[in-house]
């Protein structure tokens, strides 16, 4: 059995039938295990990163509204995501041109490939262009220029602690186009050492976009089950410039999000309203 504990009284667990690889990077530790009800398993550090089961929610929620937002978004940036499953939704889209992953542990890239090919099957598309280094240097020094970055990152501890700084987004926001969008990850608002992530990083979107709005996503395997995105555009609402038109051409082959999925996302519930209040 495998256990992670999301507080010292509540946790994740999950039976394990087989371990398929323990490995070390000079950033993390890696174990790949299977299990009977989630299929394959991505553990860093001891937490689970995606399971074969859900991990179409995560990758699709943090993609698709931001692409579906912004009416042309030919070049995409990617923070993280090295099991390349962002990279993968986002190839999806006729609109996108060209997808840049910056990742800066290859070890992820190199086990998604091997264990989780279904998640990795975007390194295969001719749009996209894979970075290994670290995604803070880059956006530093990059002369690139993004309509969409998309942070994929772990919790905001060891190599990821630095992508939830406001530094972090104000490099980012200088490298978008003059009417970008930046999406990243950002915890649950169930548990509270989770949860006080969520109205420091709608704070720091708050002073640098002109909009800024928070979504949910219900992700089983992960802490609480109640997943959060947050978005910060130079122009566009999210909800108000919806491109239907472009939805319904791509026709795209989903599982979690659509676009009635693209609009309730943003409606929160009341305790999650008064959390970013604060």
């Amino acid at each position: 059995w495998y256990t992670e504990k999301h507080t010292p009284n509540a946790g994740l667990t999950l039976r394990v039938t087989q371990t398929l690889l323990t490995a070390t990077s000079p950033y993390q530790e890696m174990t790949i295990v299977e299990t009977p009800d989630y299929g394959r398993v991505m553990l860093l550090d001891g937490l689970v990163m995606l399971t074969e089961r859900d991990e179409f929610v995560y990758h699709e929620m943090l993609a698709h509204p931001s692409l579906y937002a912004h009416p042309n978004p030919e070049k995409v940036l990617i923070i993280g995501g090295g099991d390349g499953g962002t990279l993968r939704e986002v190839v999806k889209h006729s609109a996108v041109k060209k997808a840049v992953l910056v990742e800066i542990d290859k070890m992820v890239i190199a086990a998604s490939k091997e264990f989780f090919p279904h998640v990795a099957s975007g390194f295969n598309s001719s749009k996209a262009e894979v970075i290994v280094t670290d995604g803070i240097r880059y956006v530093q020094e990059t002369e690139e220029r993004f309509d969409v970055i998309l942070i994929d990152s772990t919790d905001p501890v060891g190599p990821a602690e630095g992508l939830f700084h406001i530094d972090f987004y104000r490099a980012c926001r200088n490298i978008l186009k003059e009417d970008g969008i930046l999406t990243t990850q950002s915890e649950t608002p169930f548990i509270k050492h989770f949860a006080d992530v969520i109205p420091r990083v709608i704070k720091d979107l708050n002073s640098l976009f002109p909009v800024s709005k928070l979504y949910l996503a219900s992700i089983p395997t992960y802490p609480s089950g109640l997943w959060s995105f947050s978005m910060g555009s130079m122009k566009y609402n999210p909800t108000e410039n919806f491109q239907q038109e472009r939805y319904a051409g791509d026709a795209l082959k989903l599982s979690y999000y659509n676009d009635q999925i693209h609009q309730g996302a943003f409606c929160l519930p009341t305790f999650v309203q008064k959390l970013i209040e604060k």
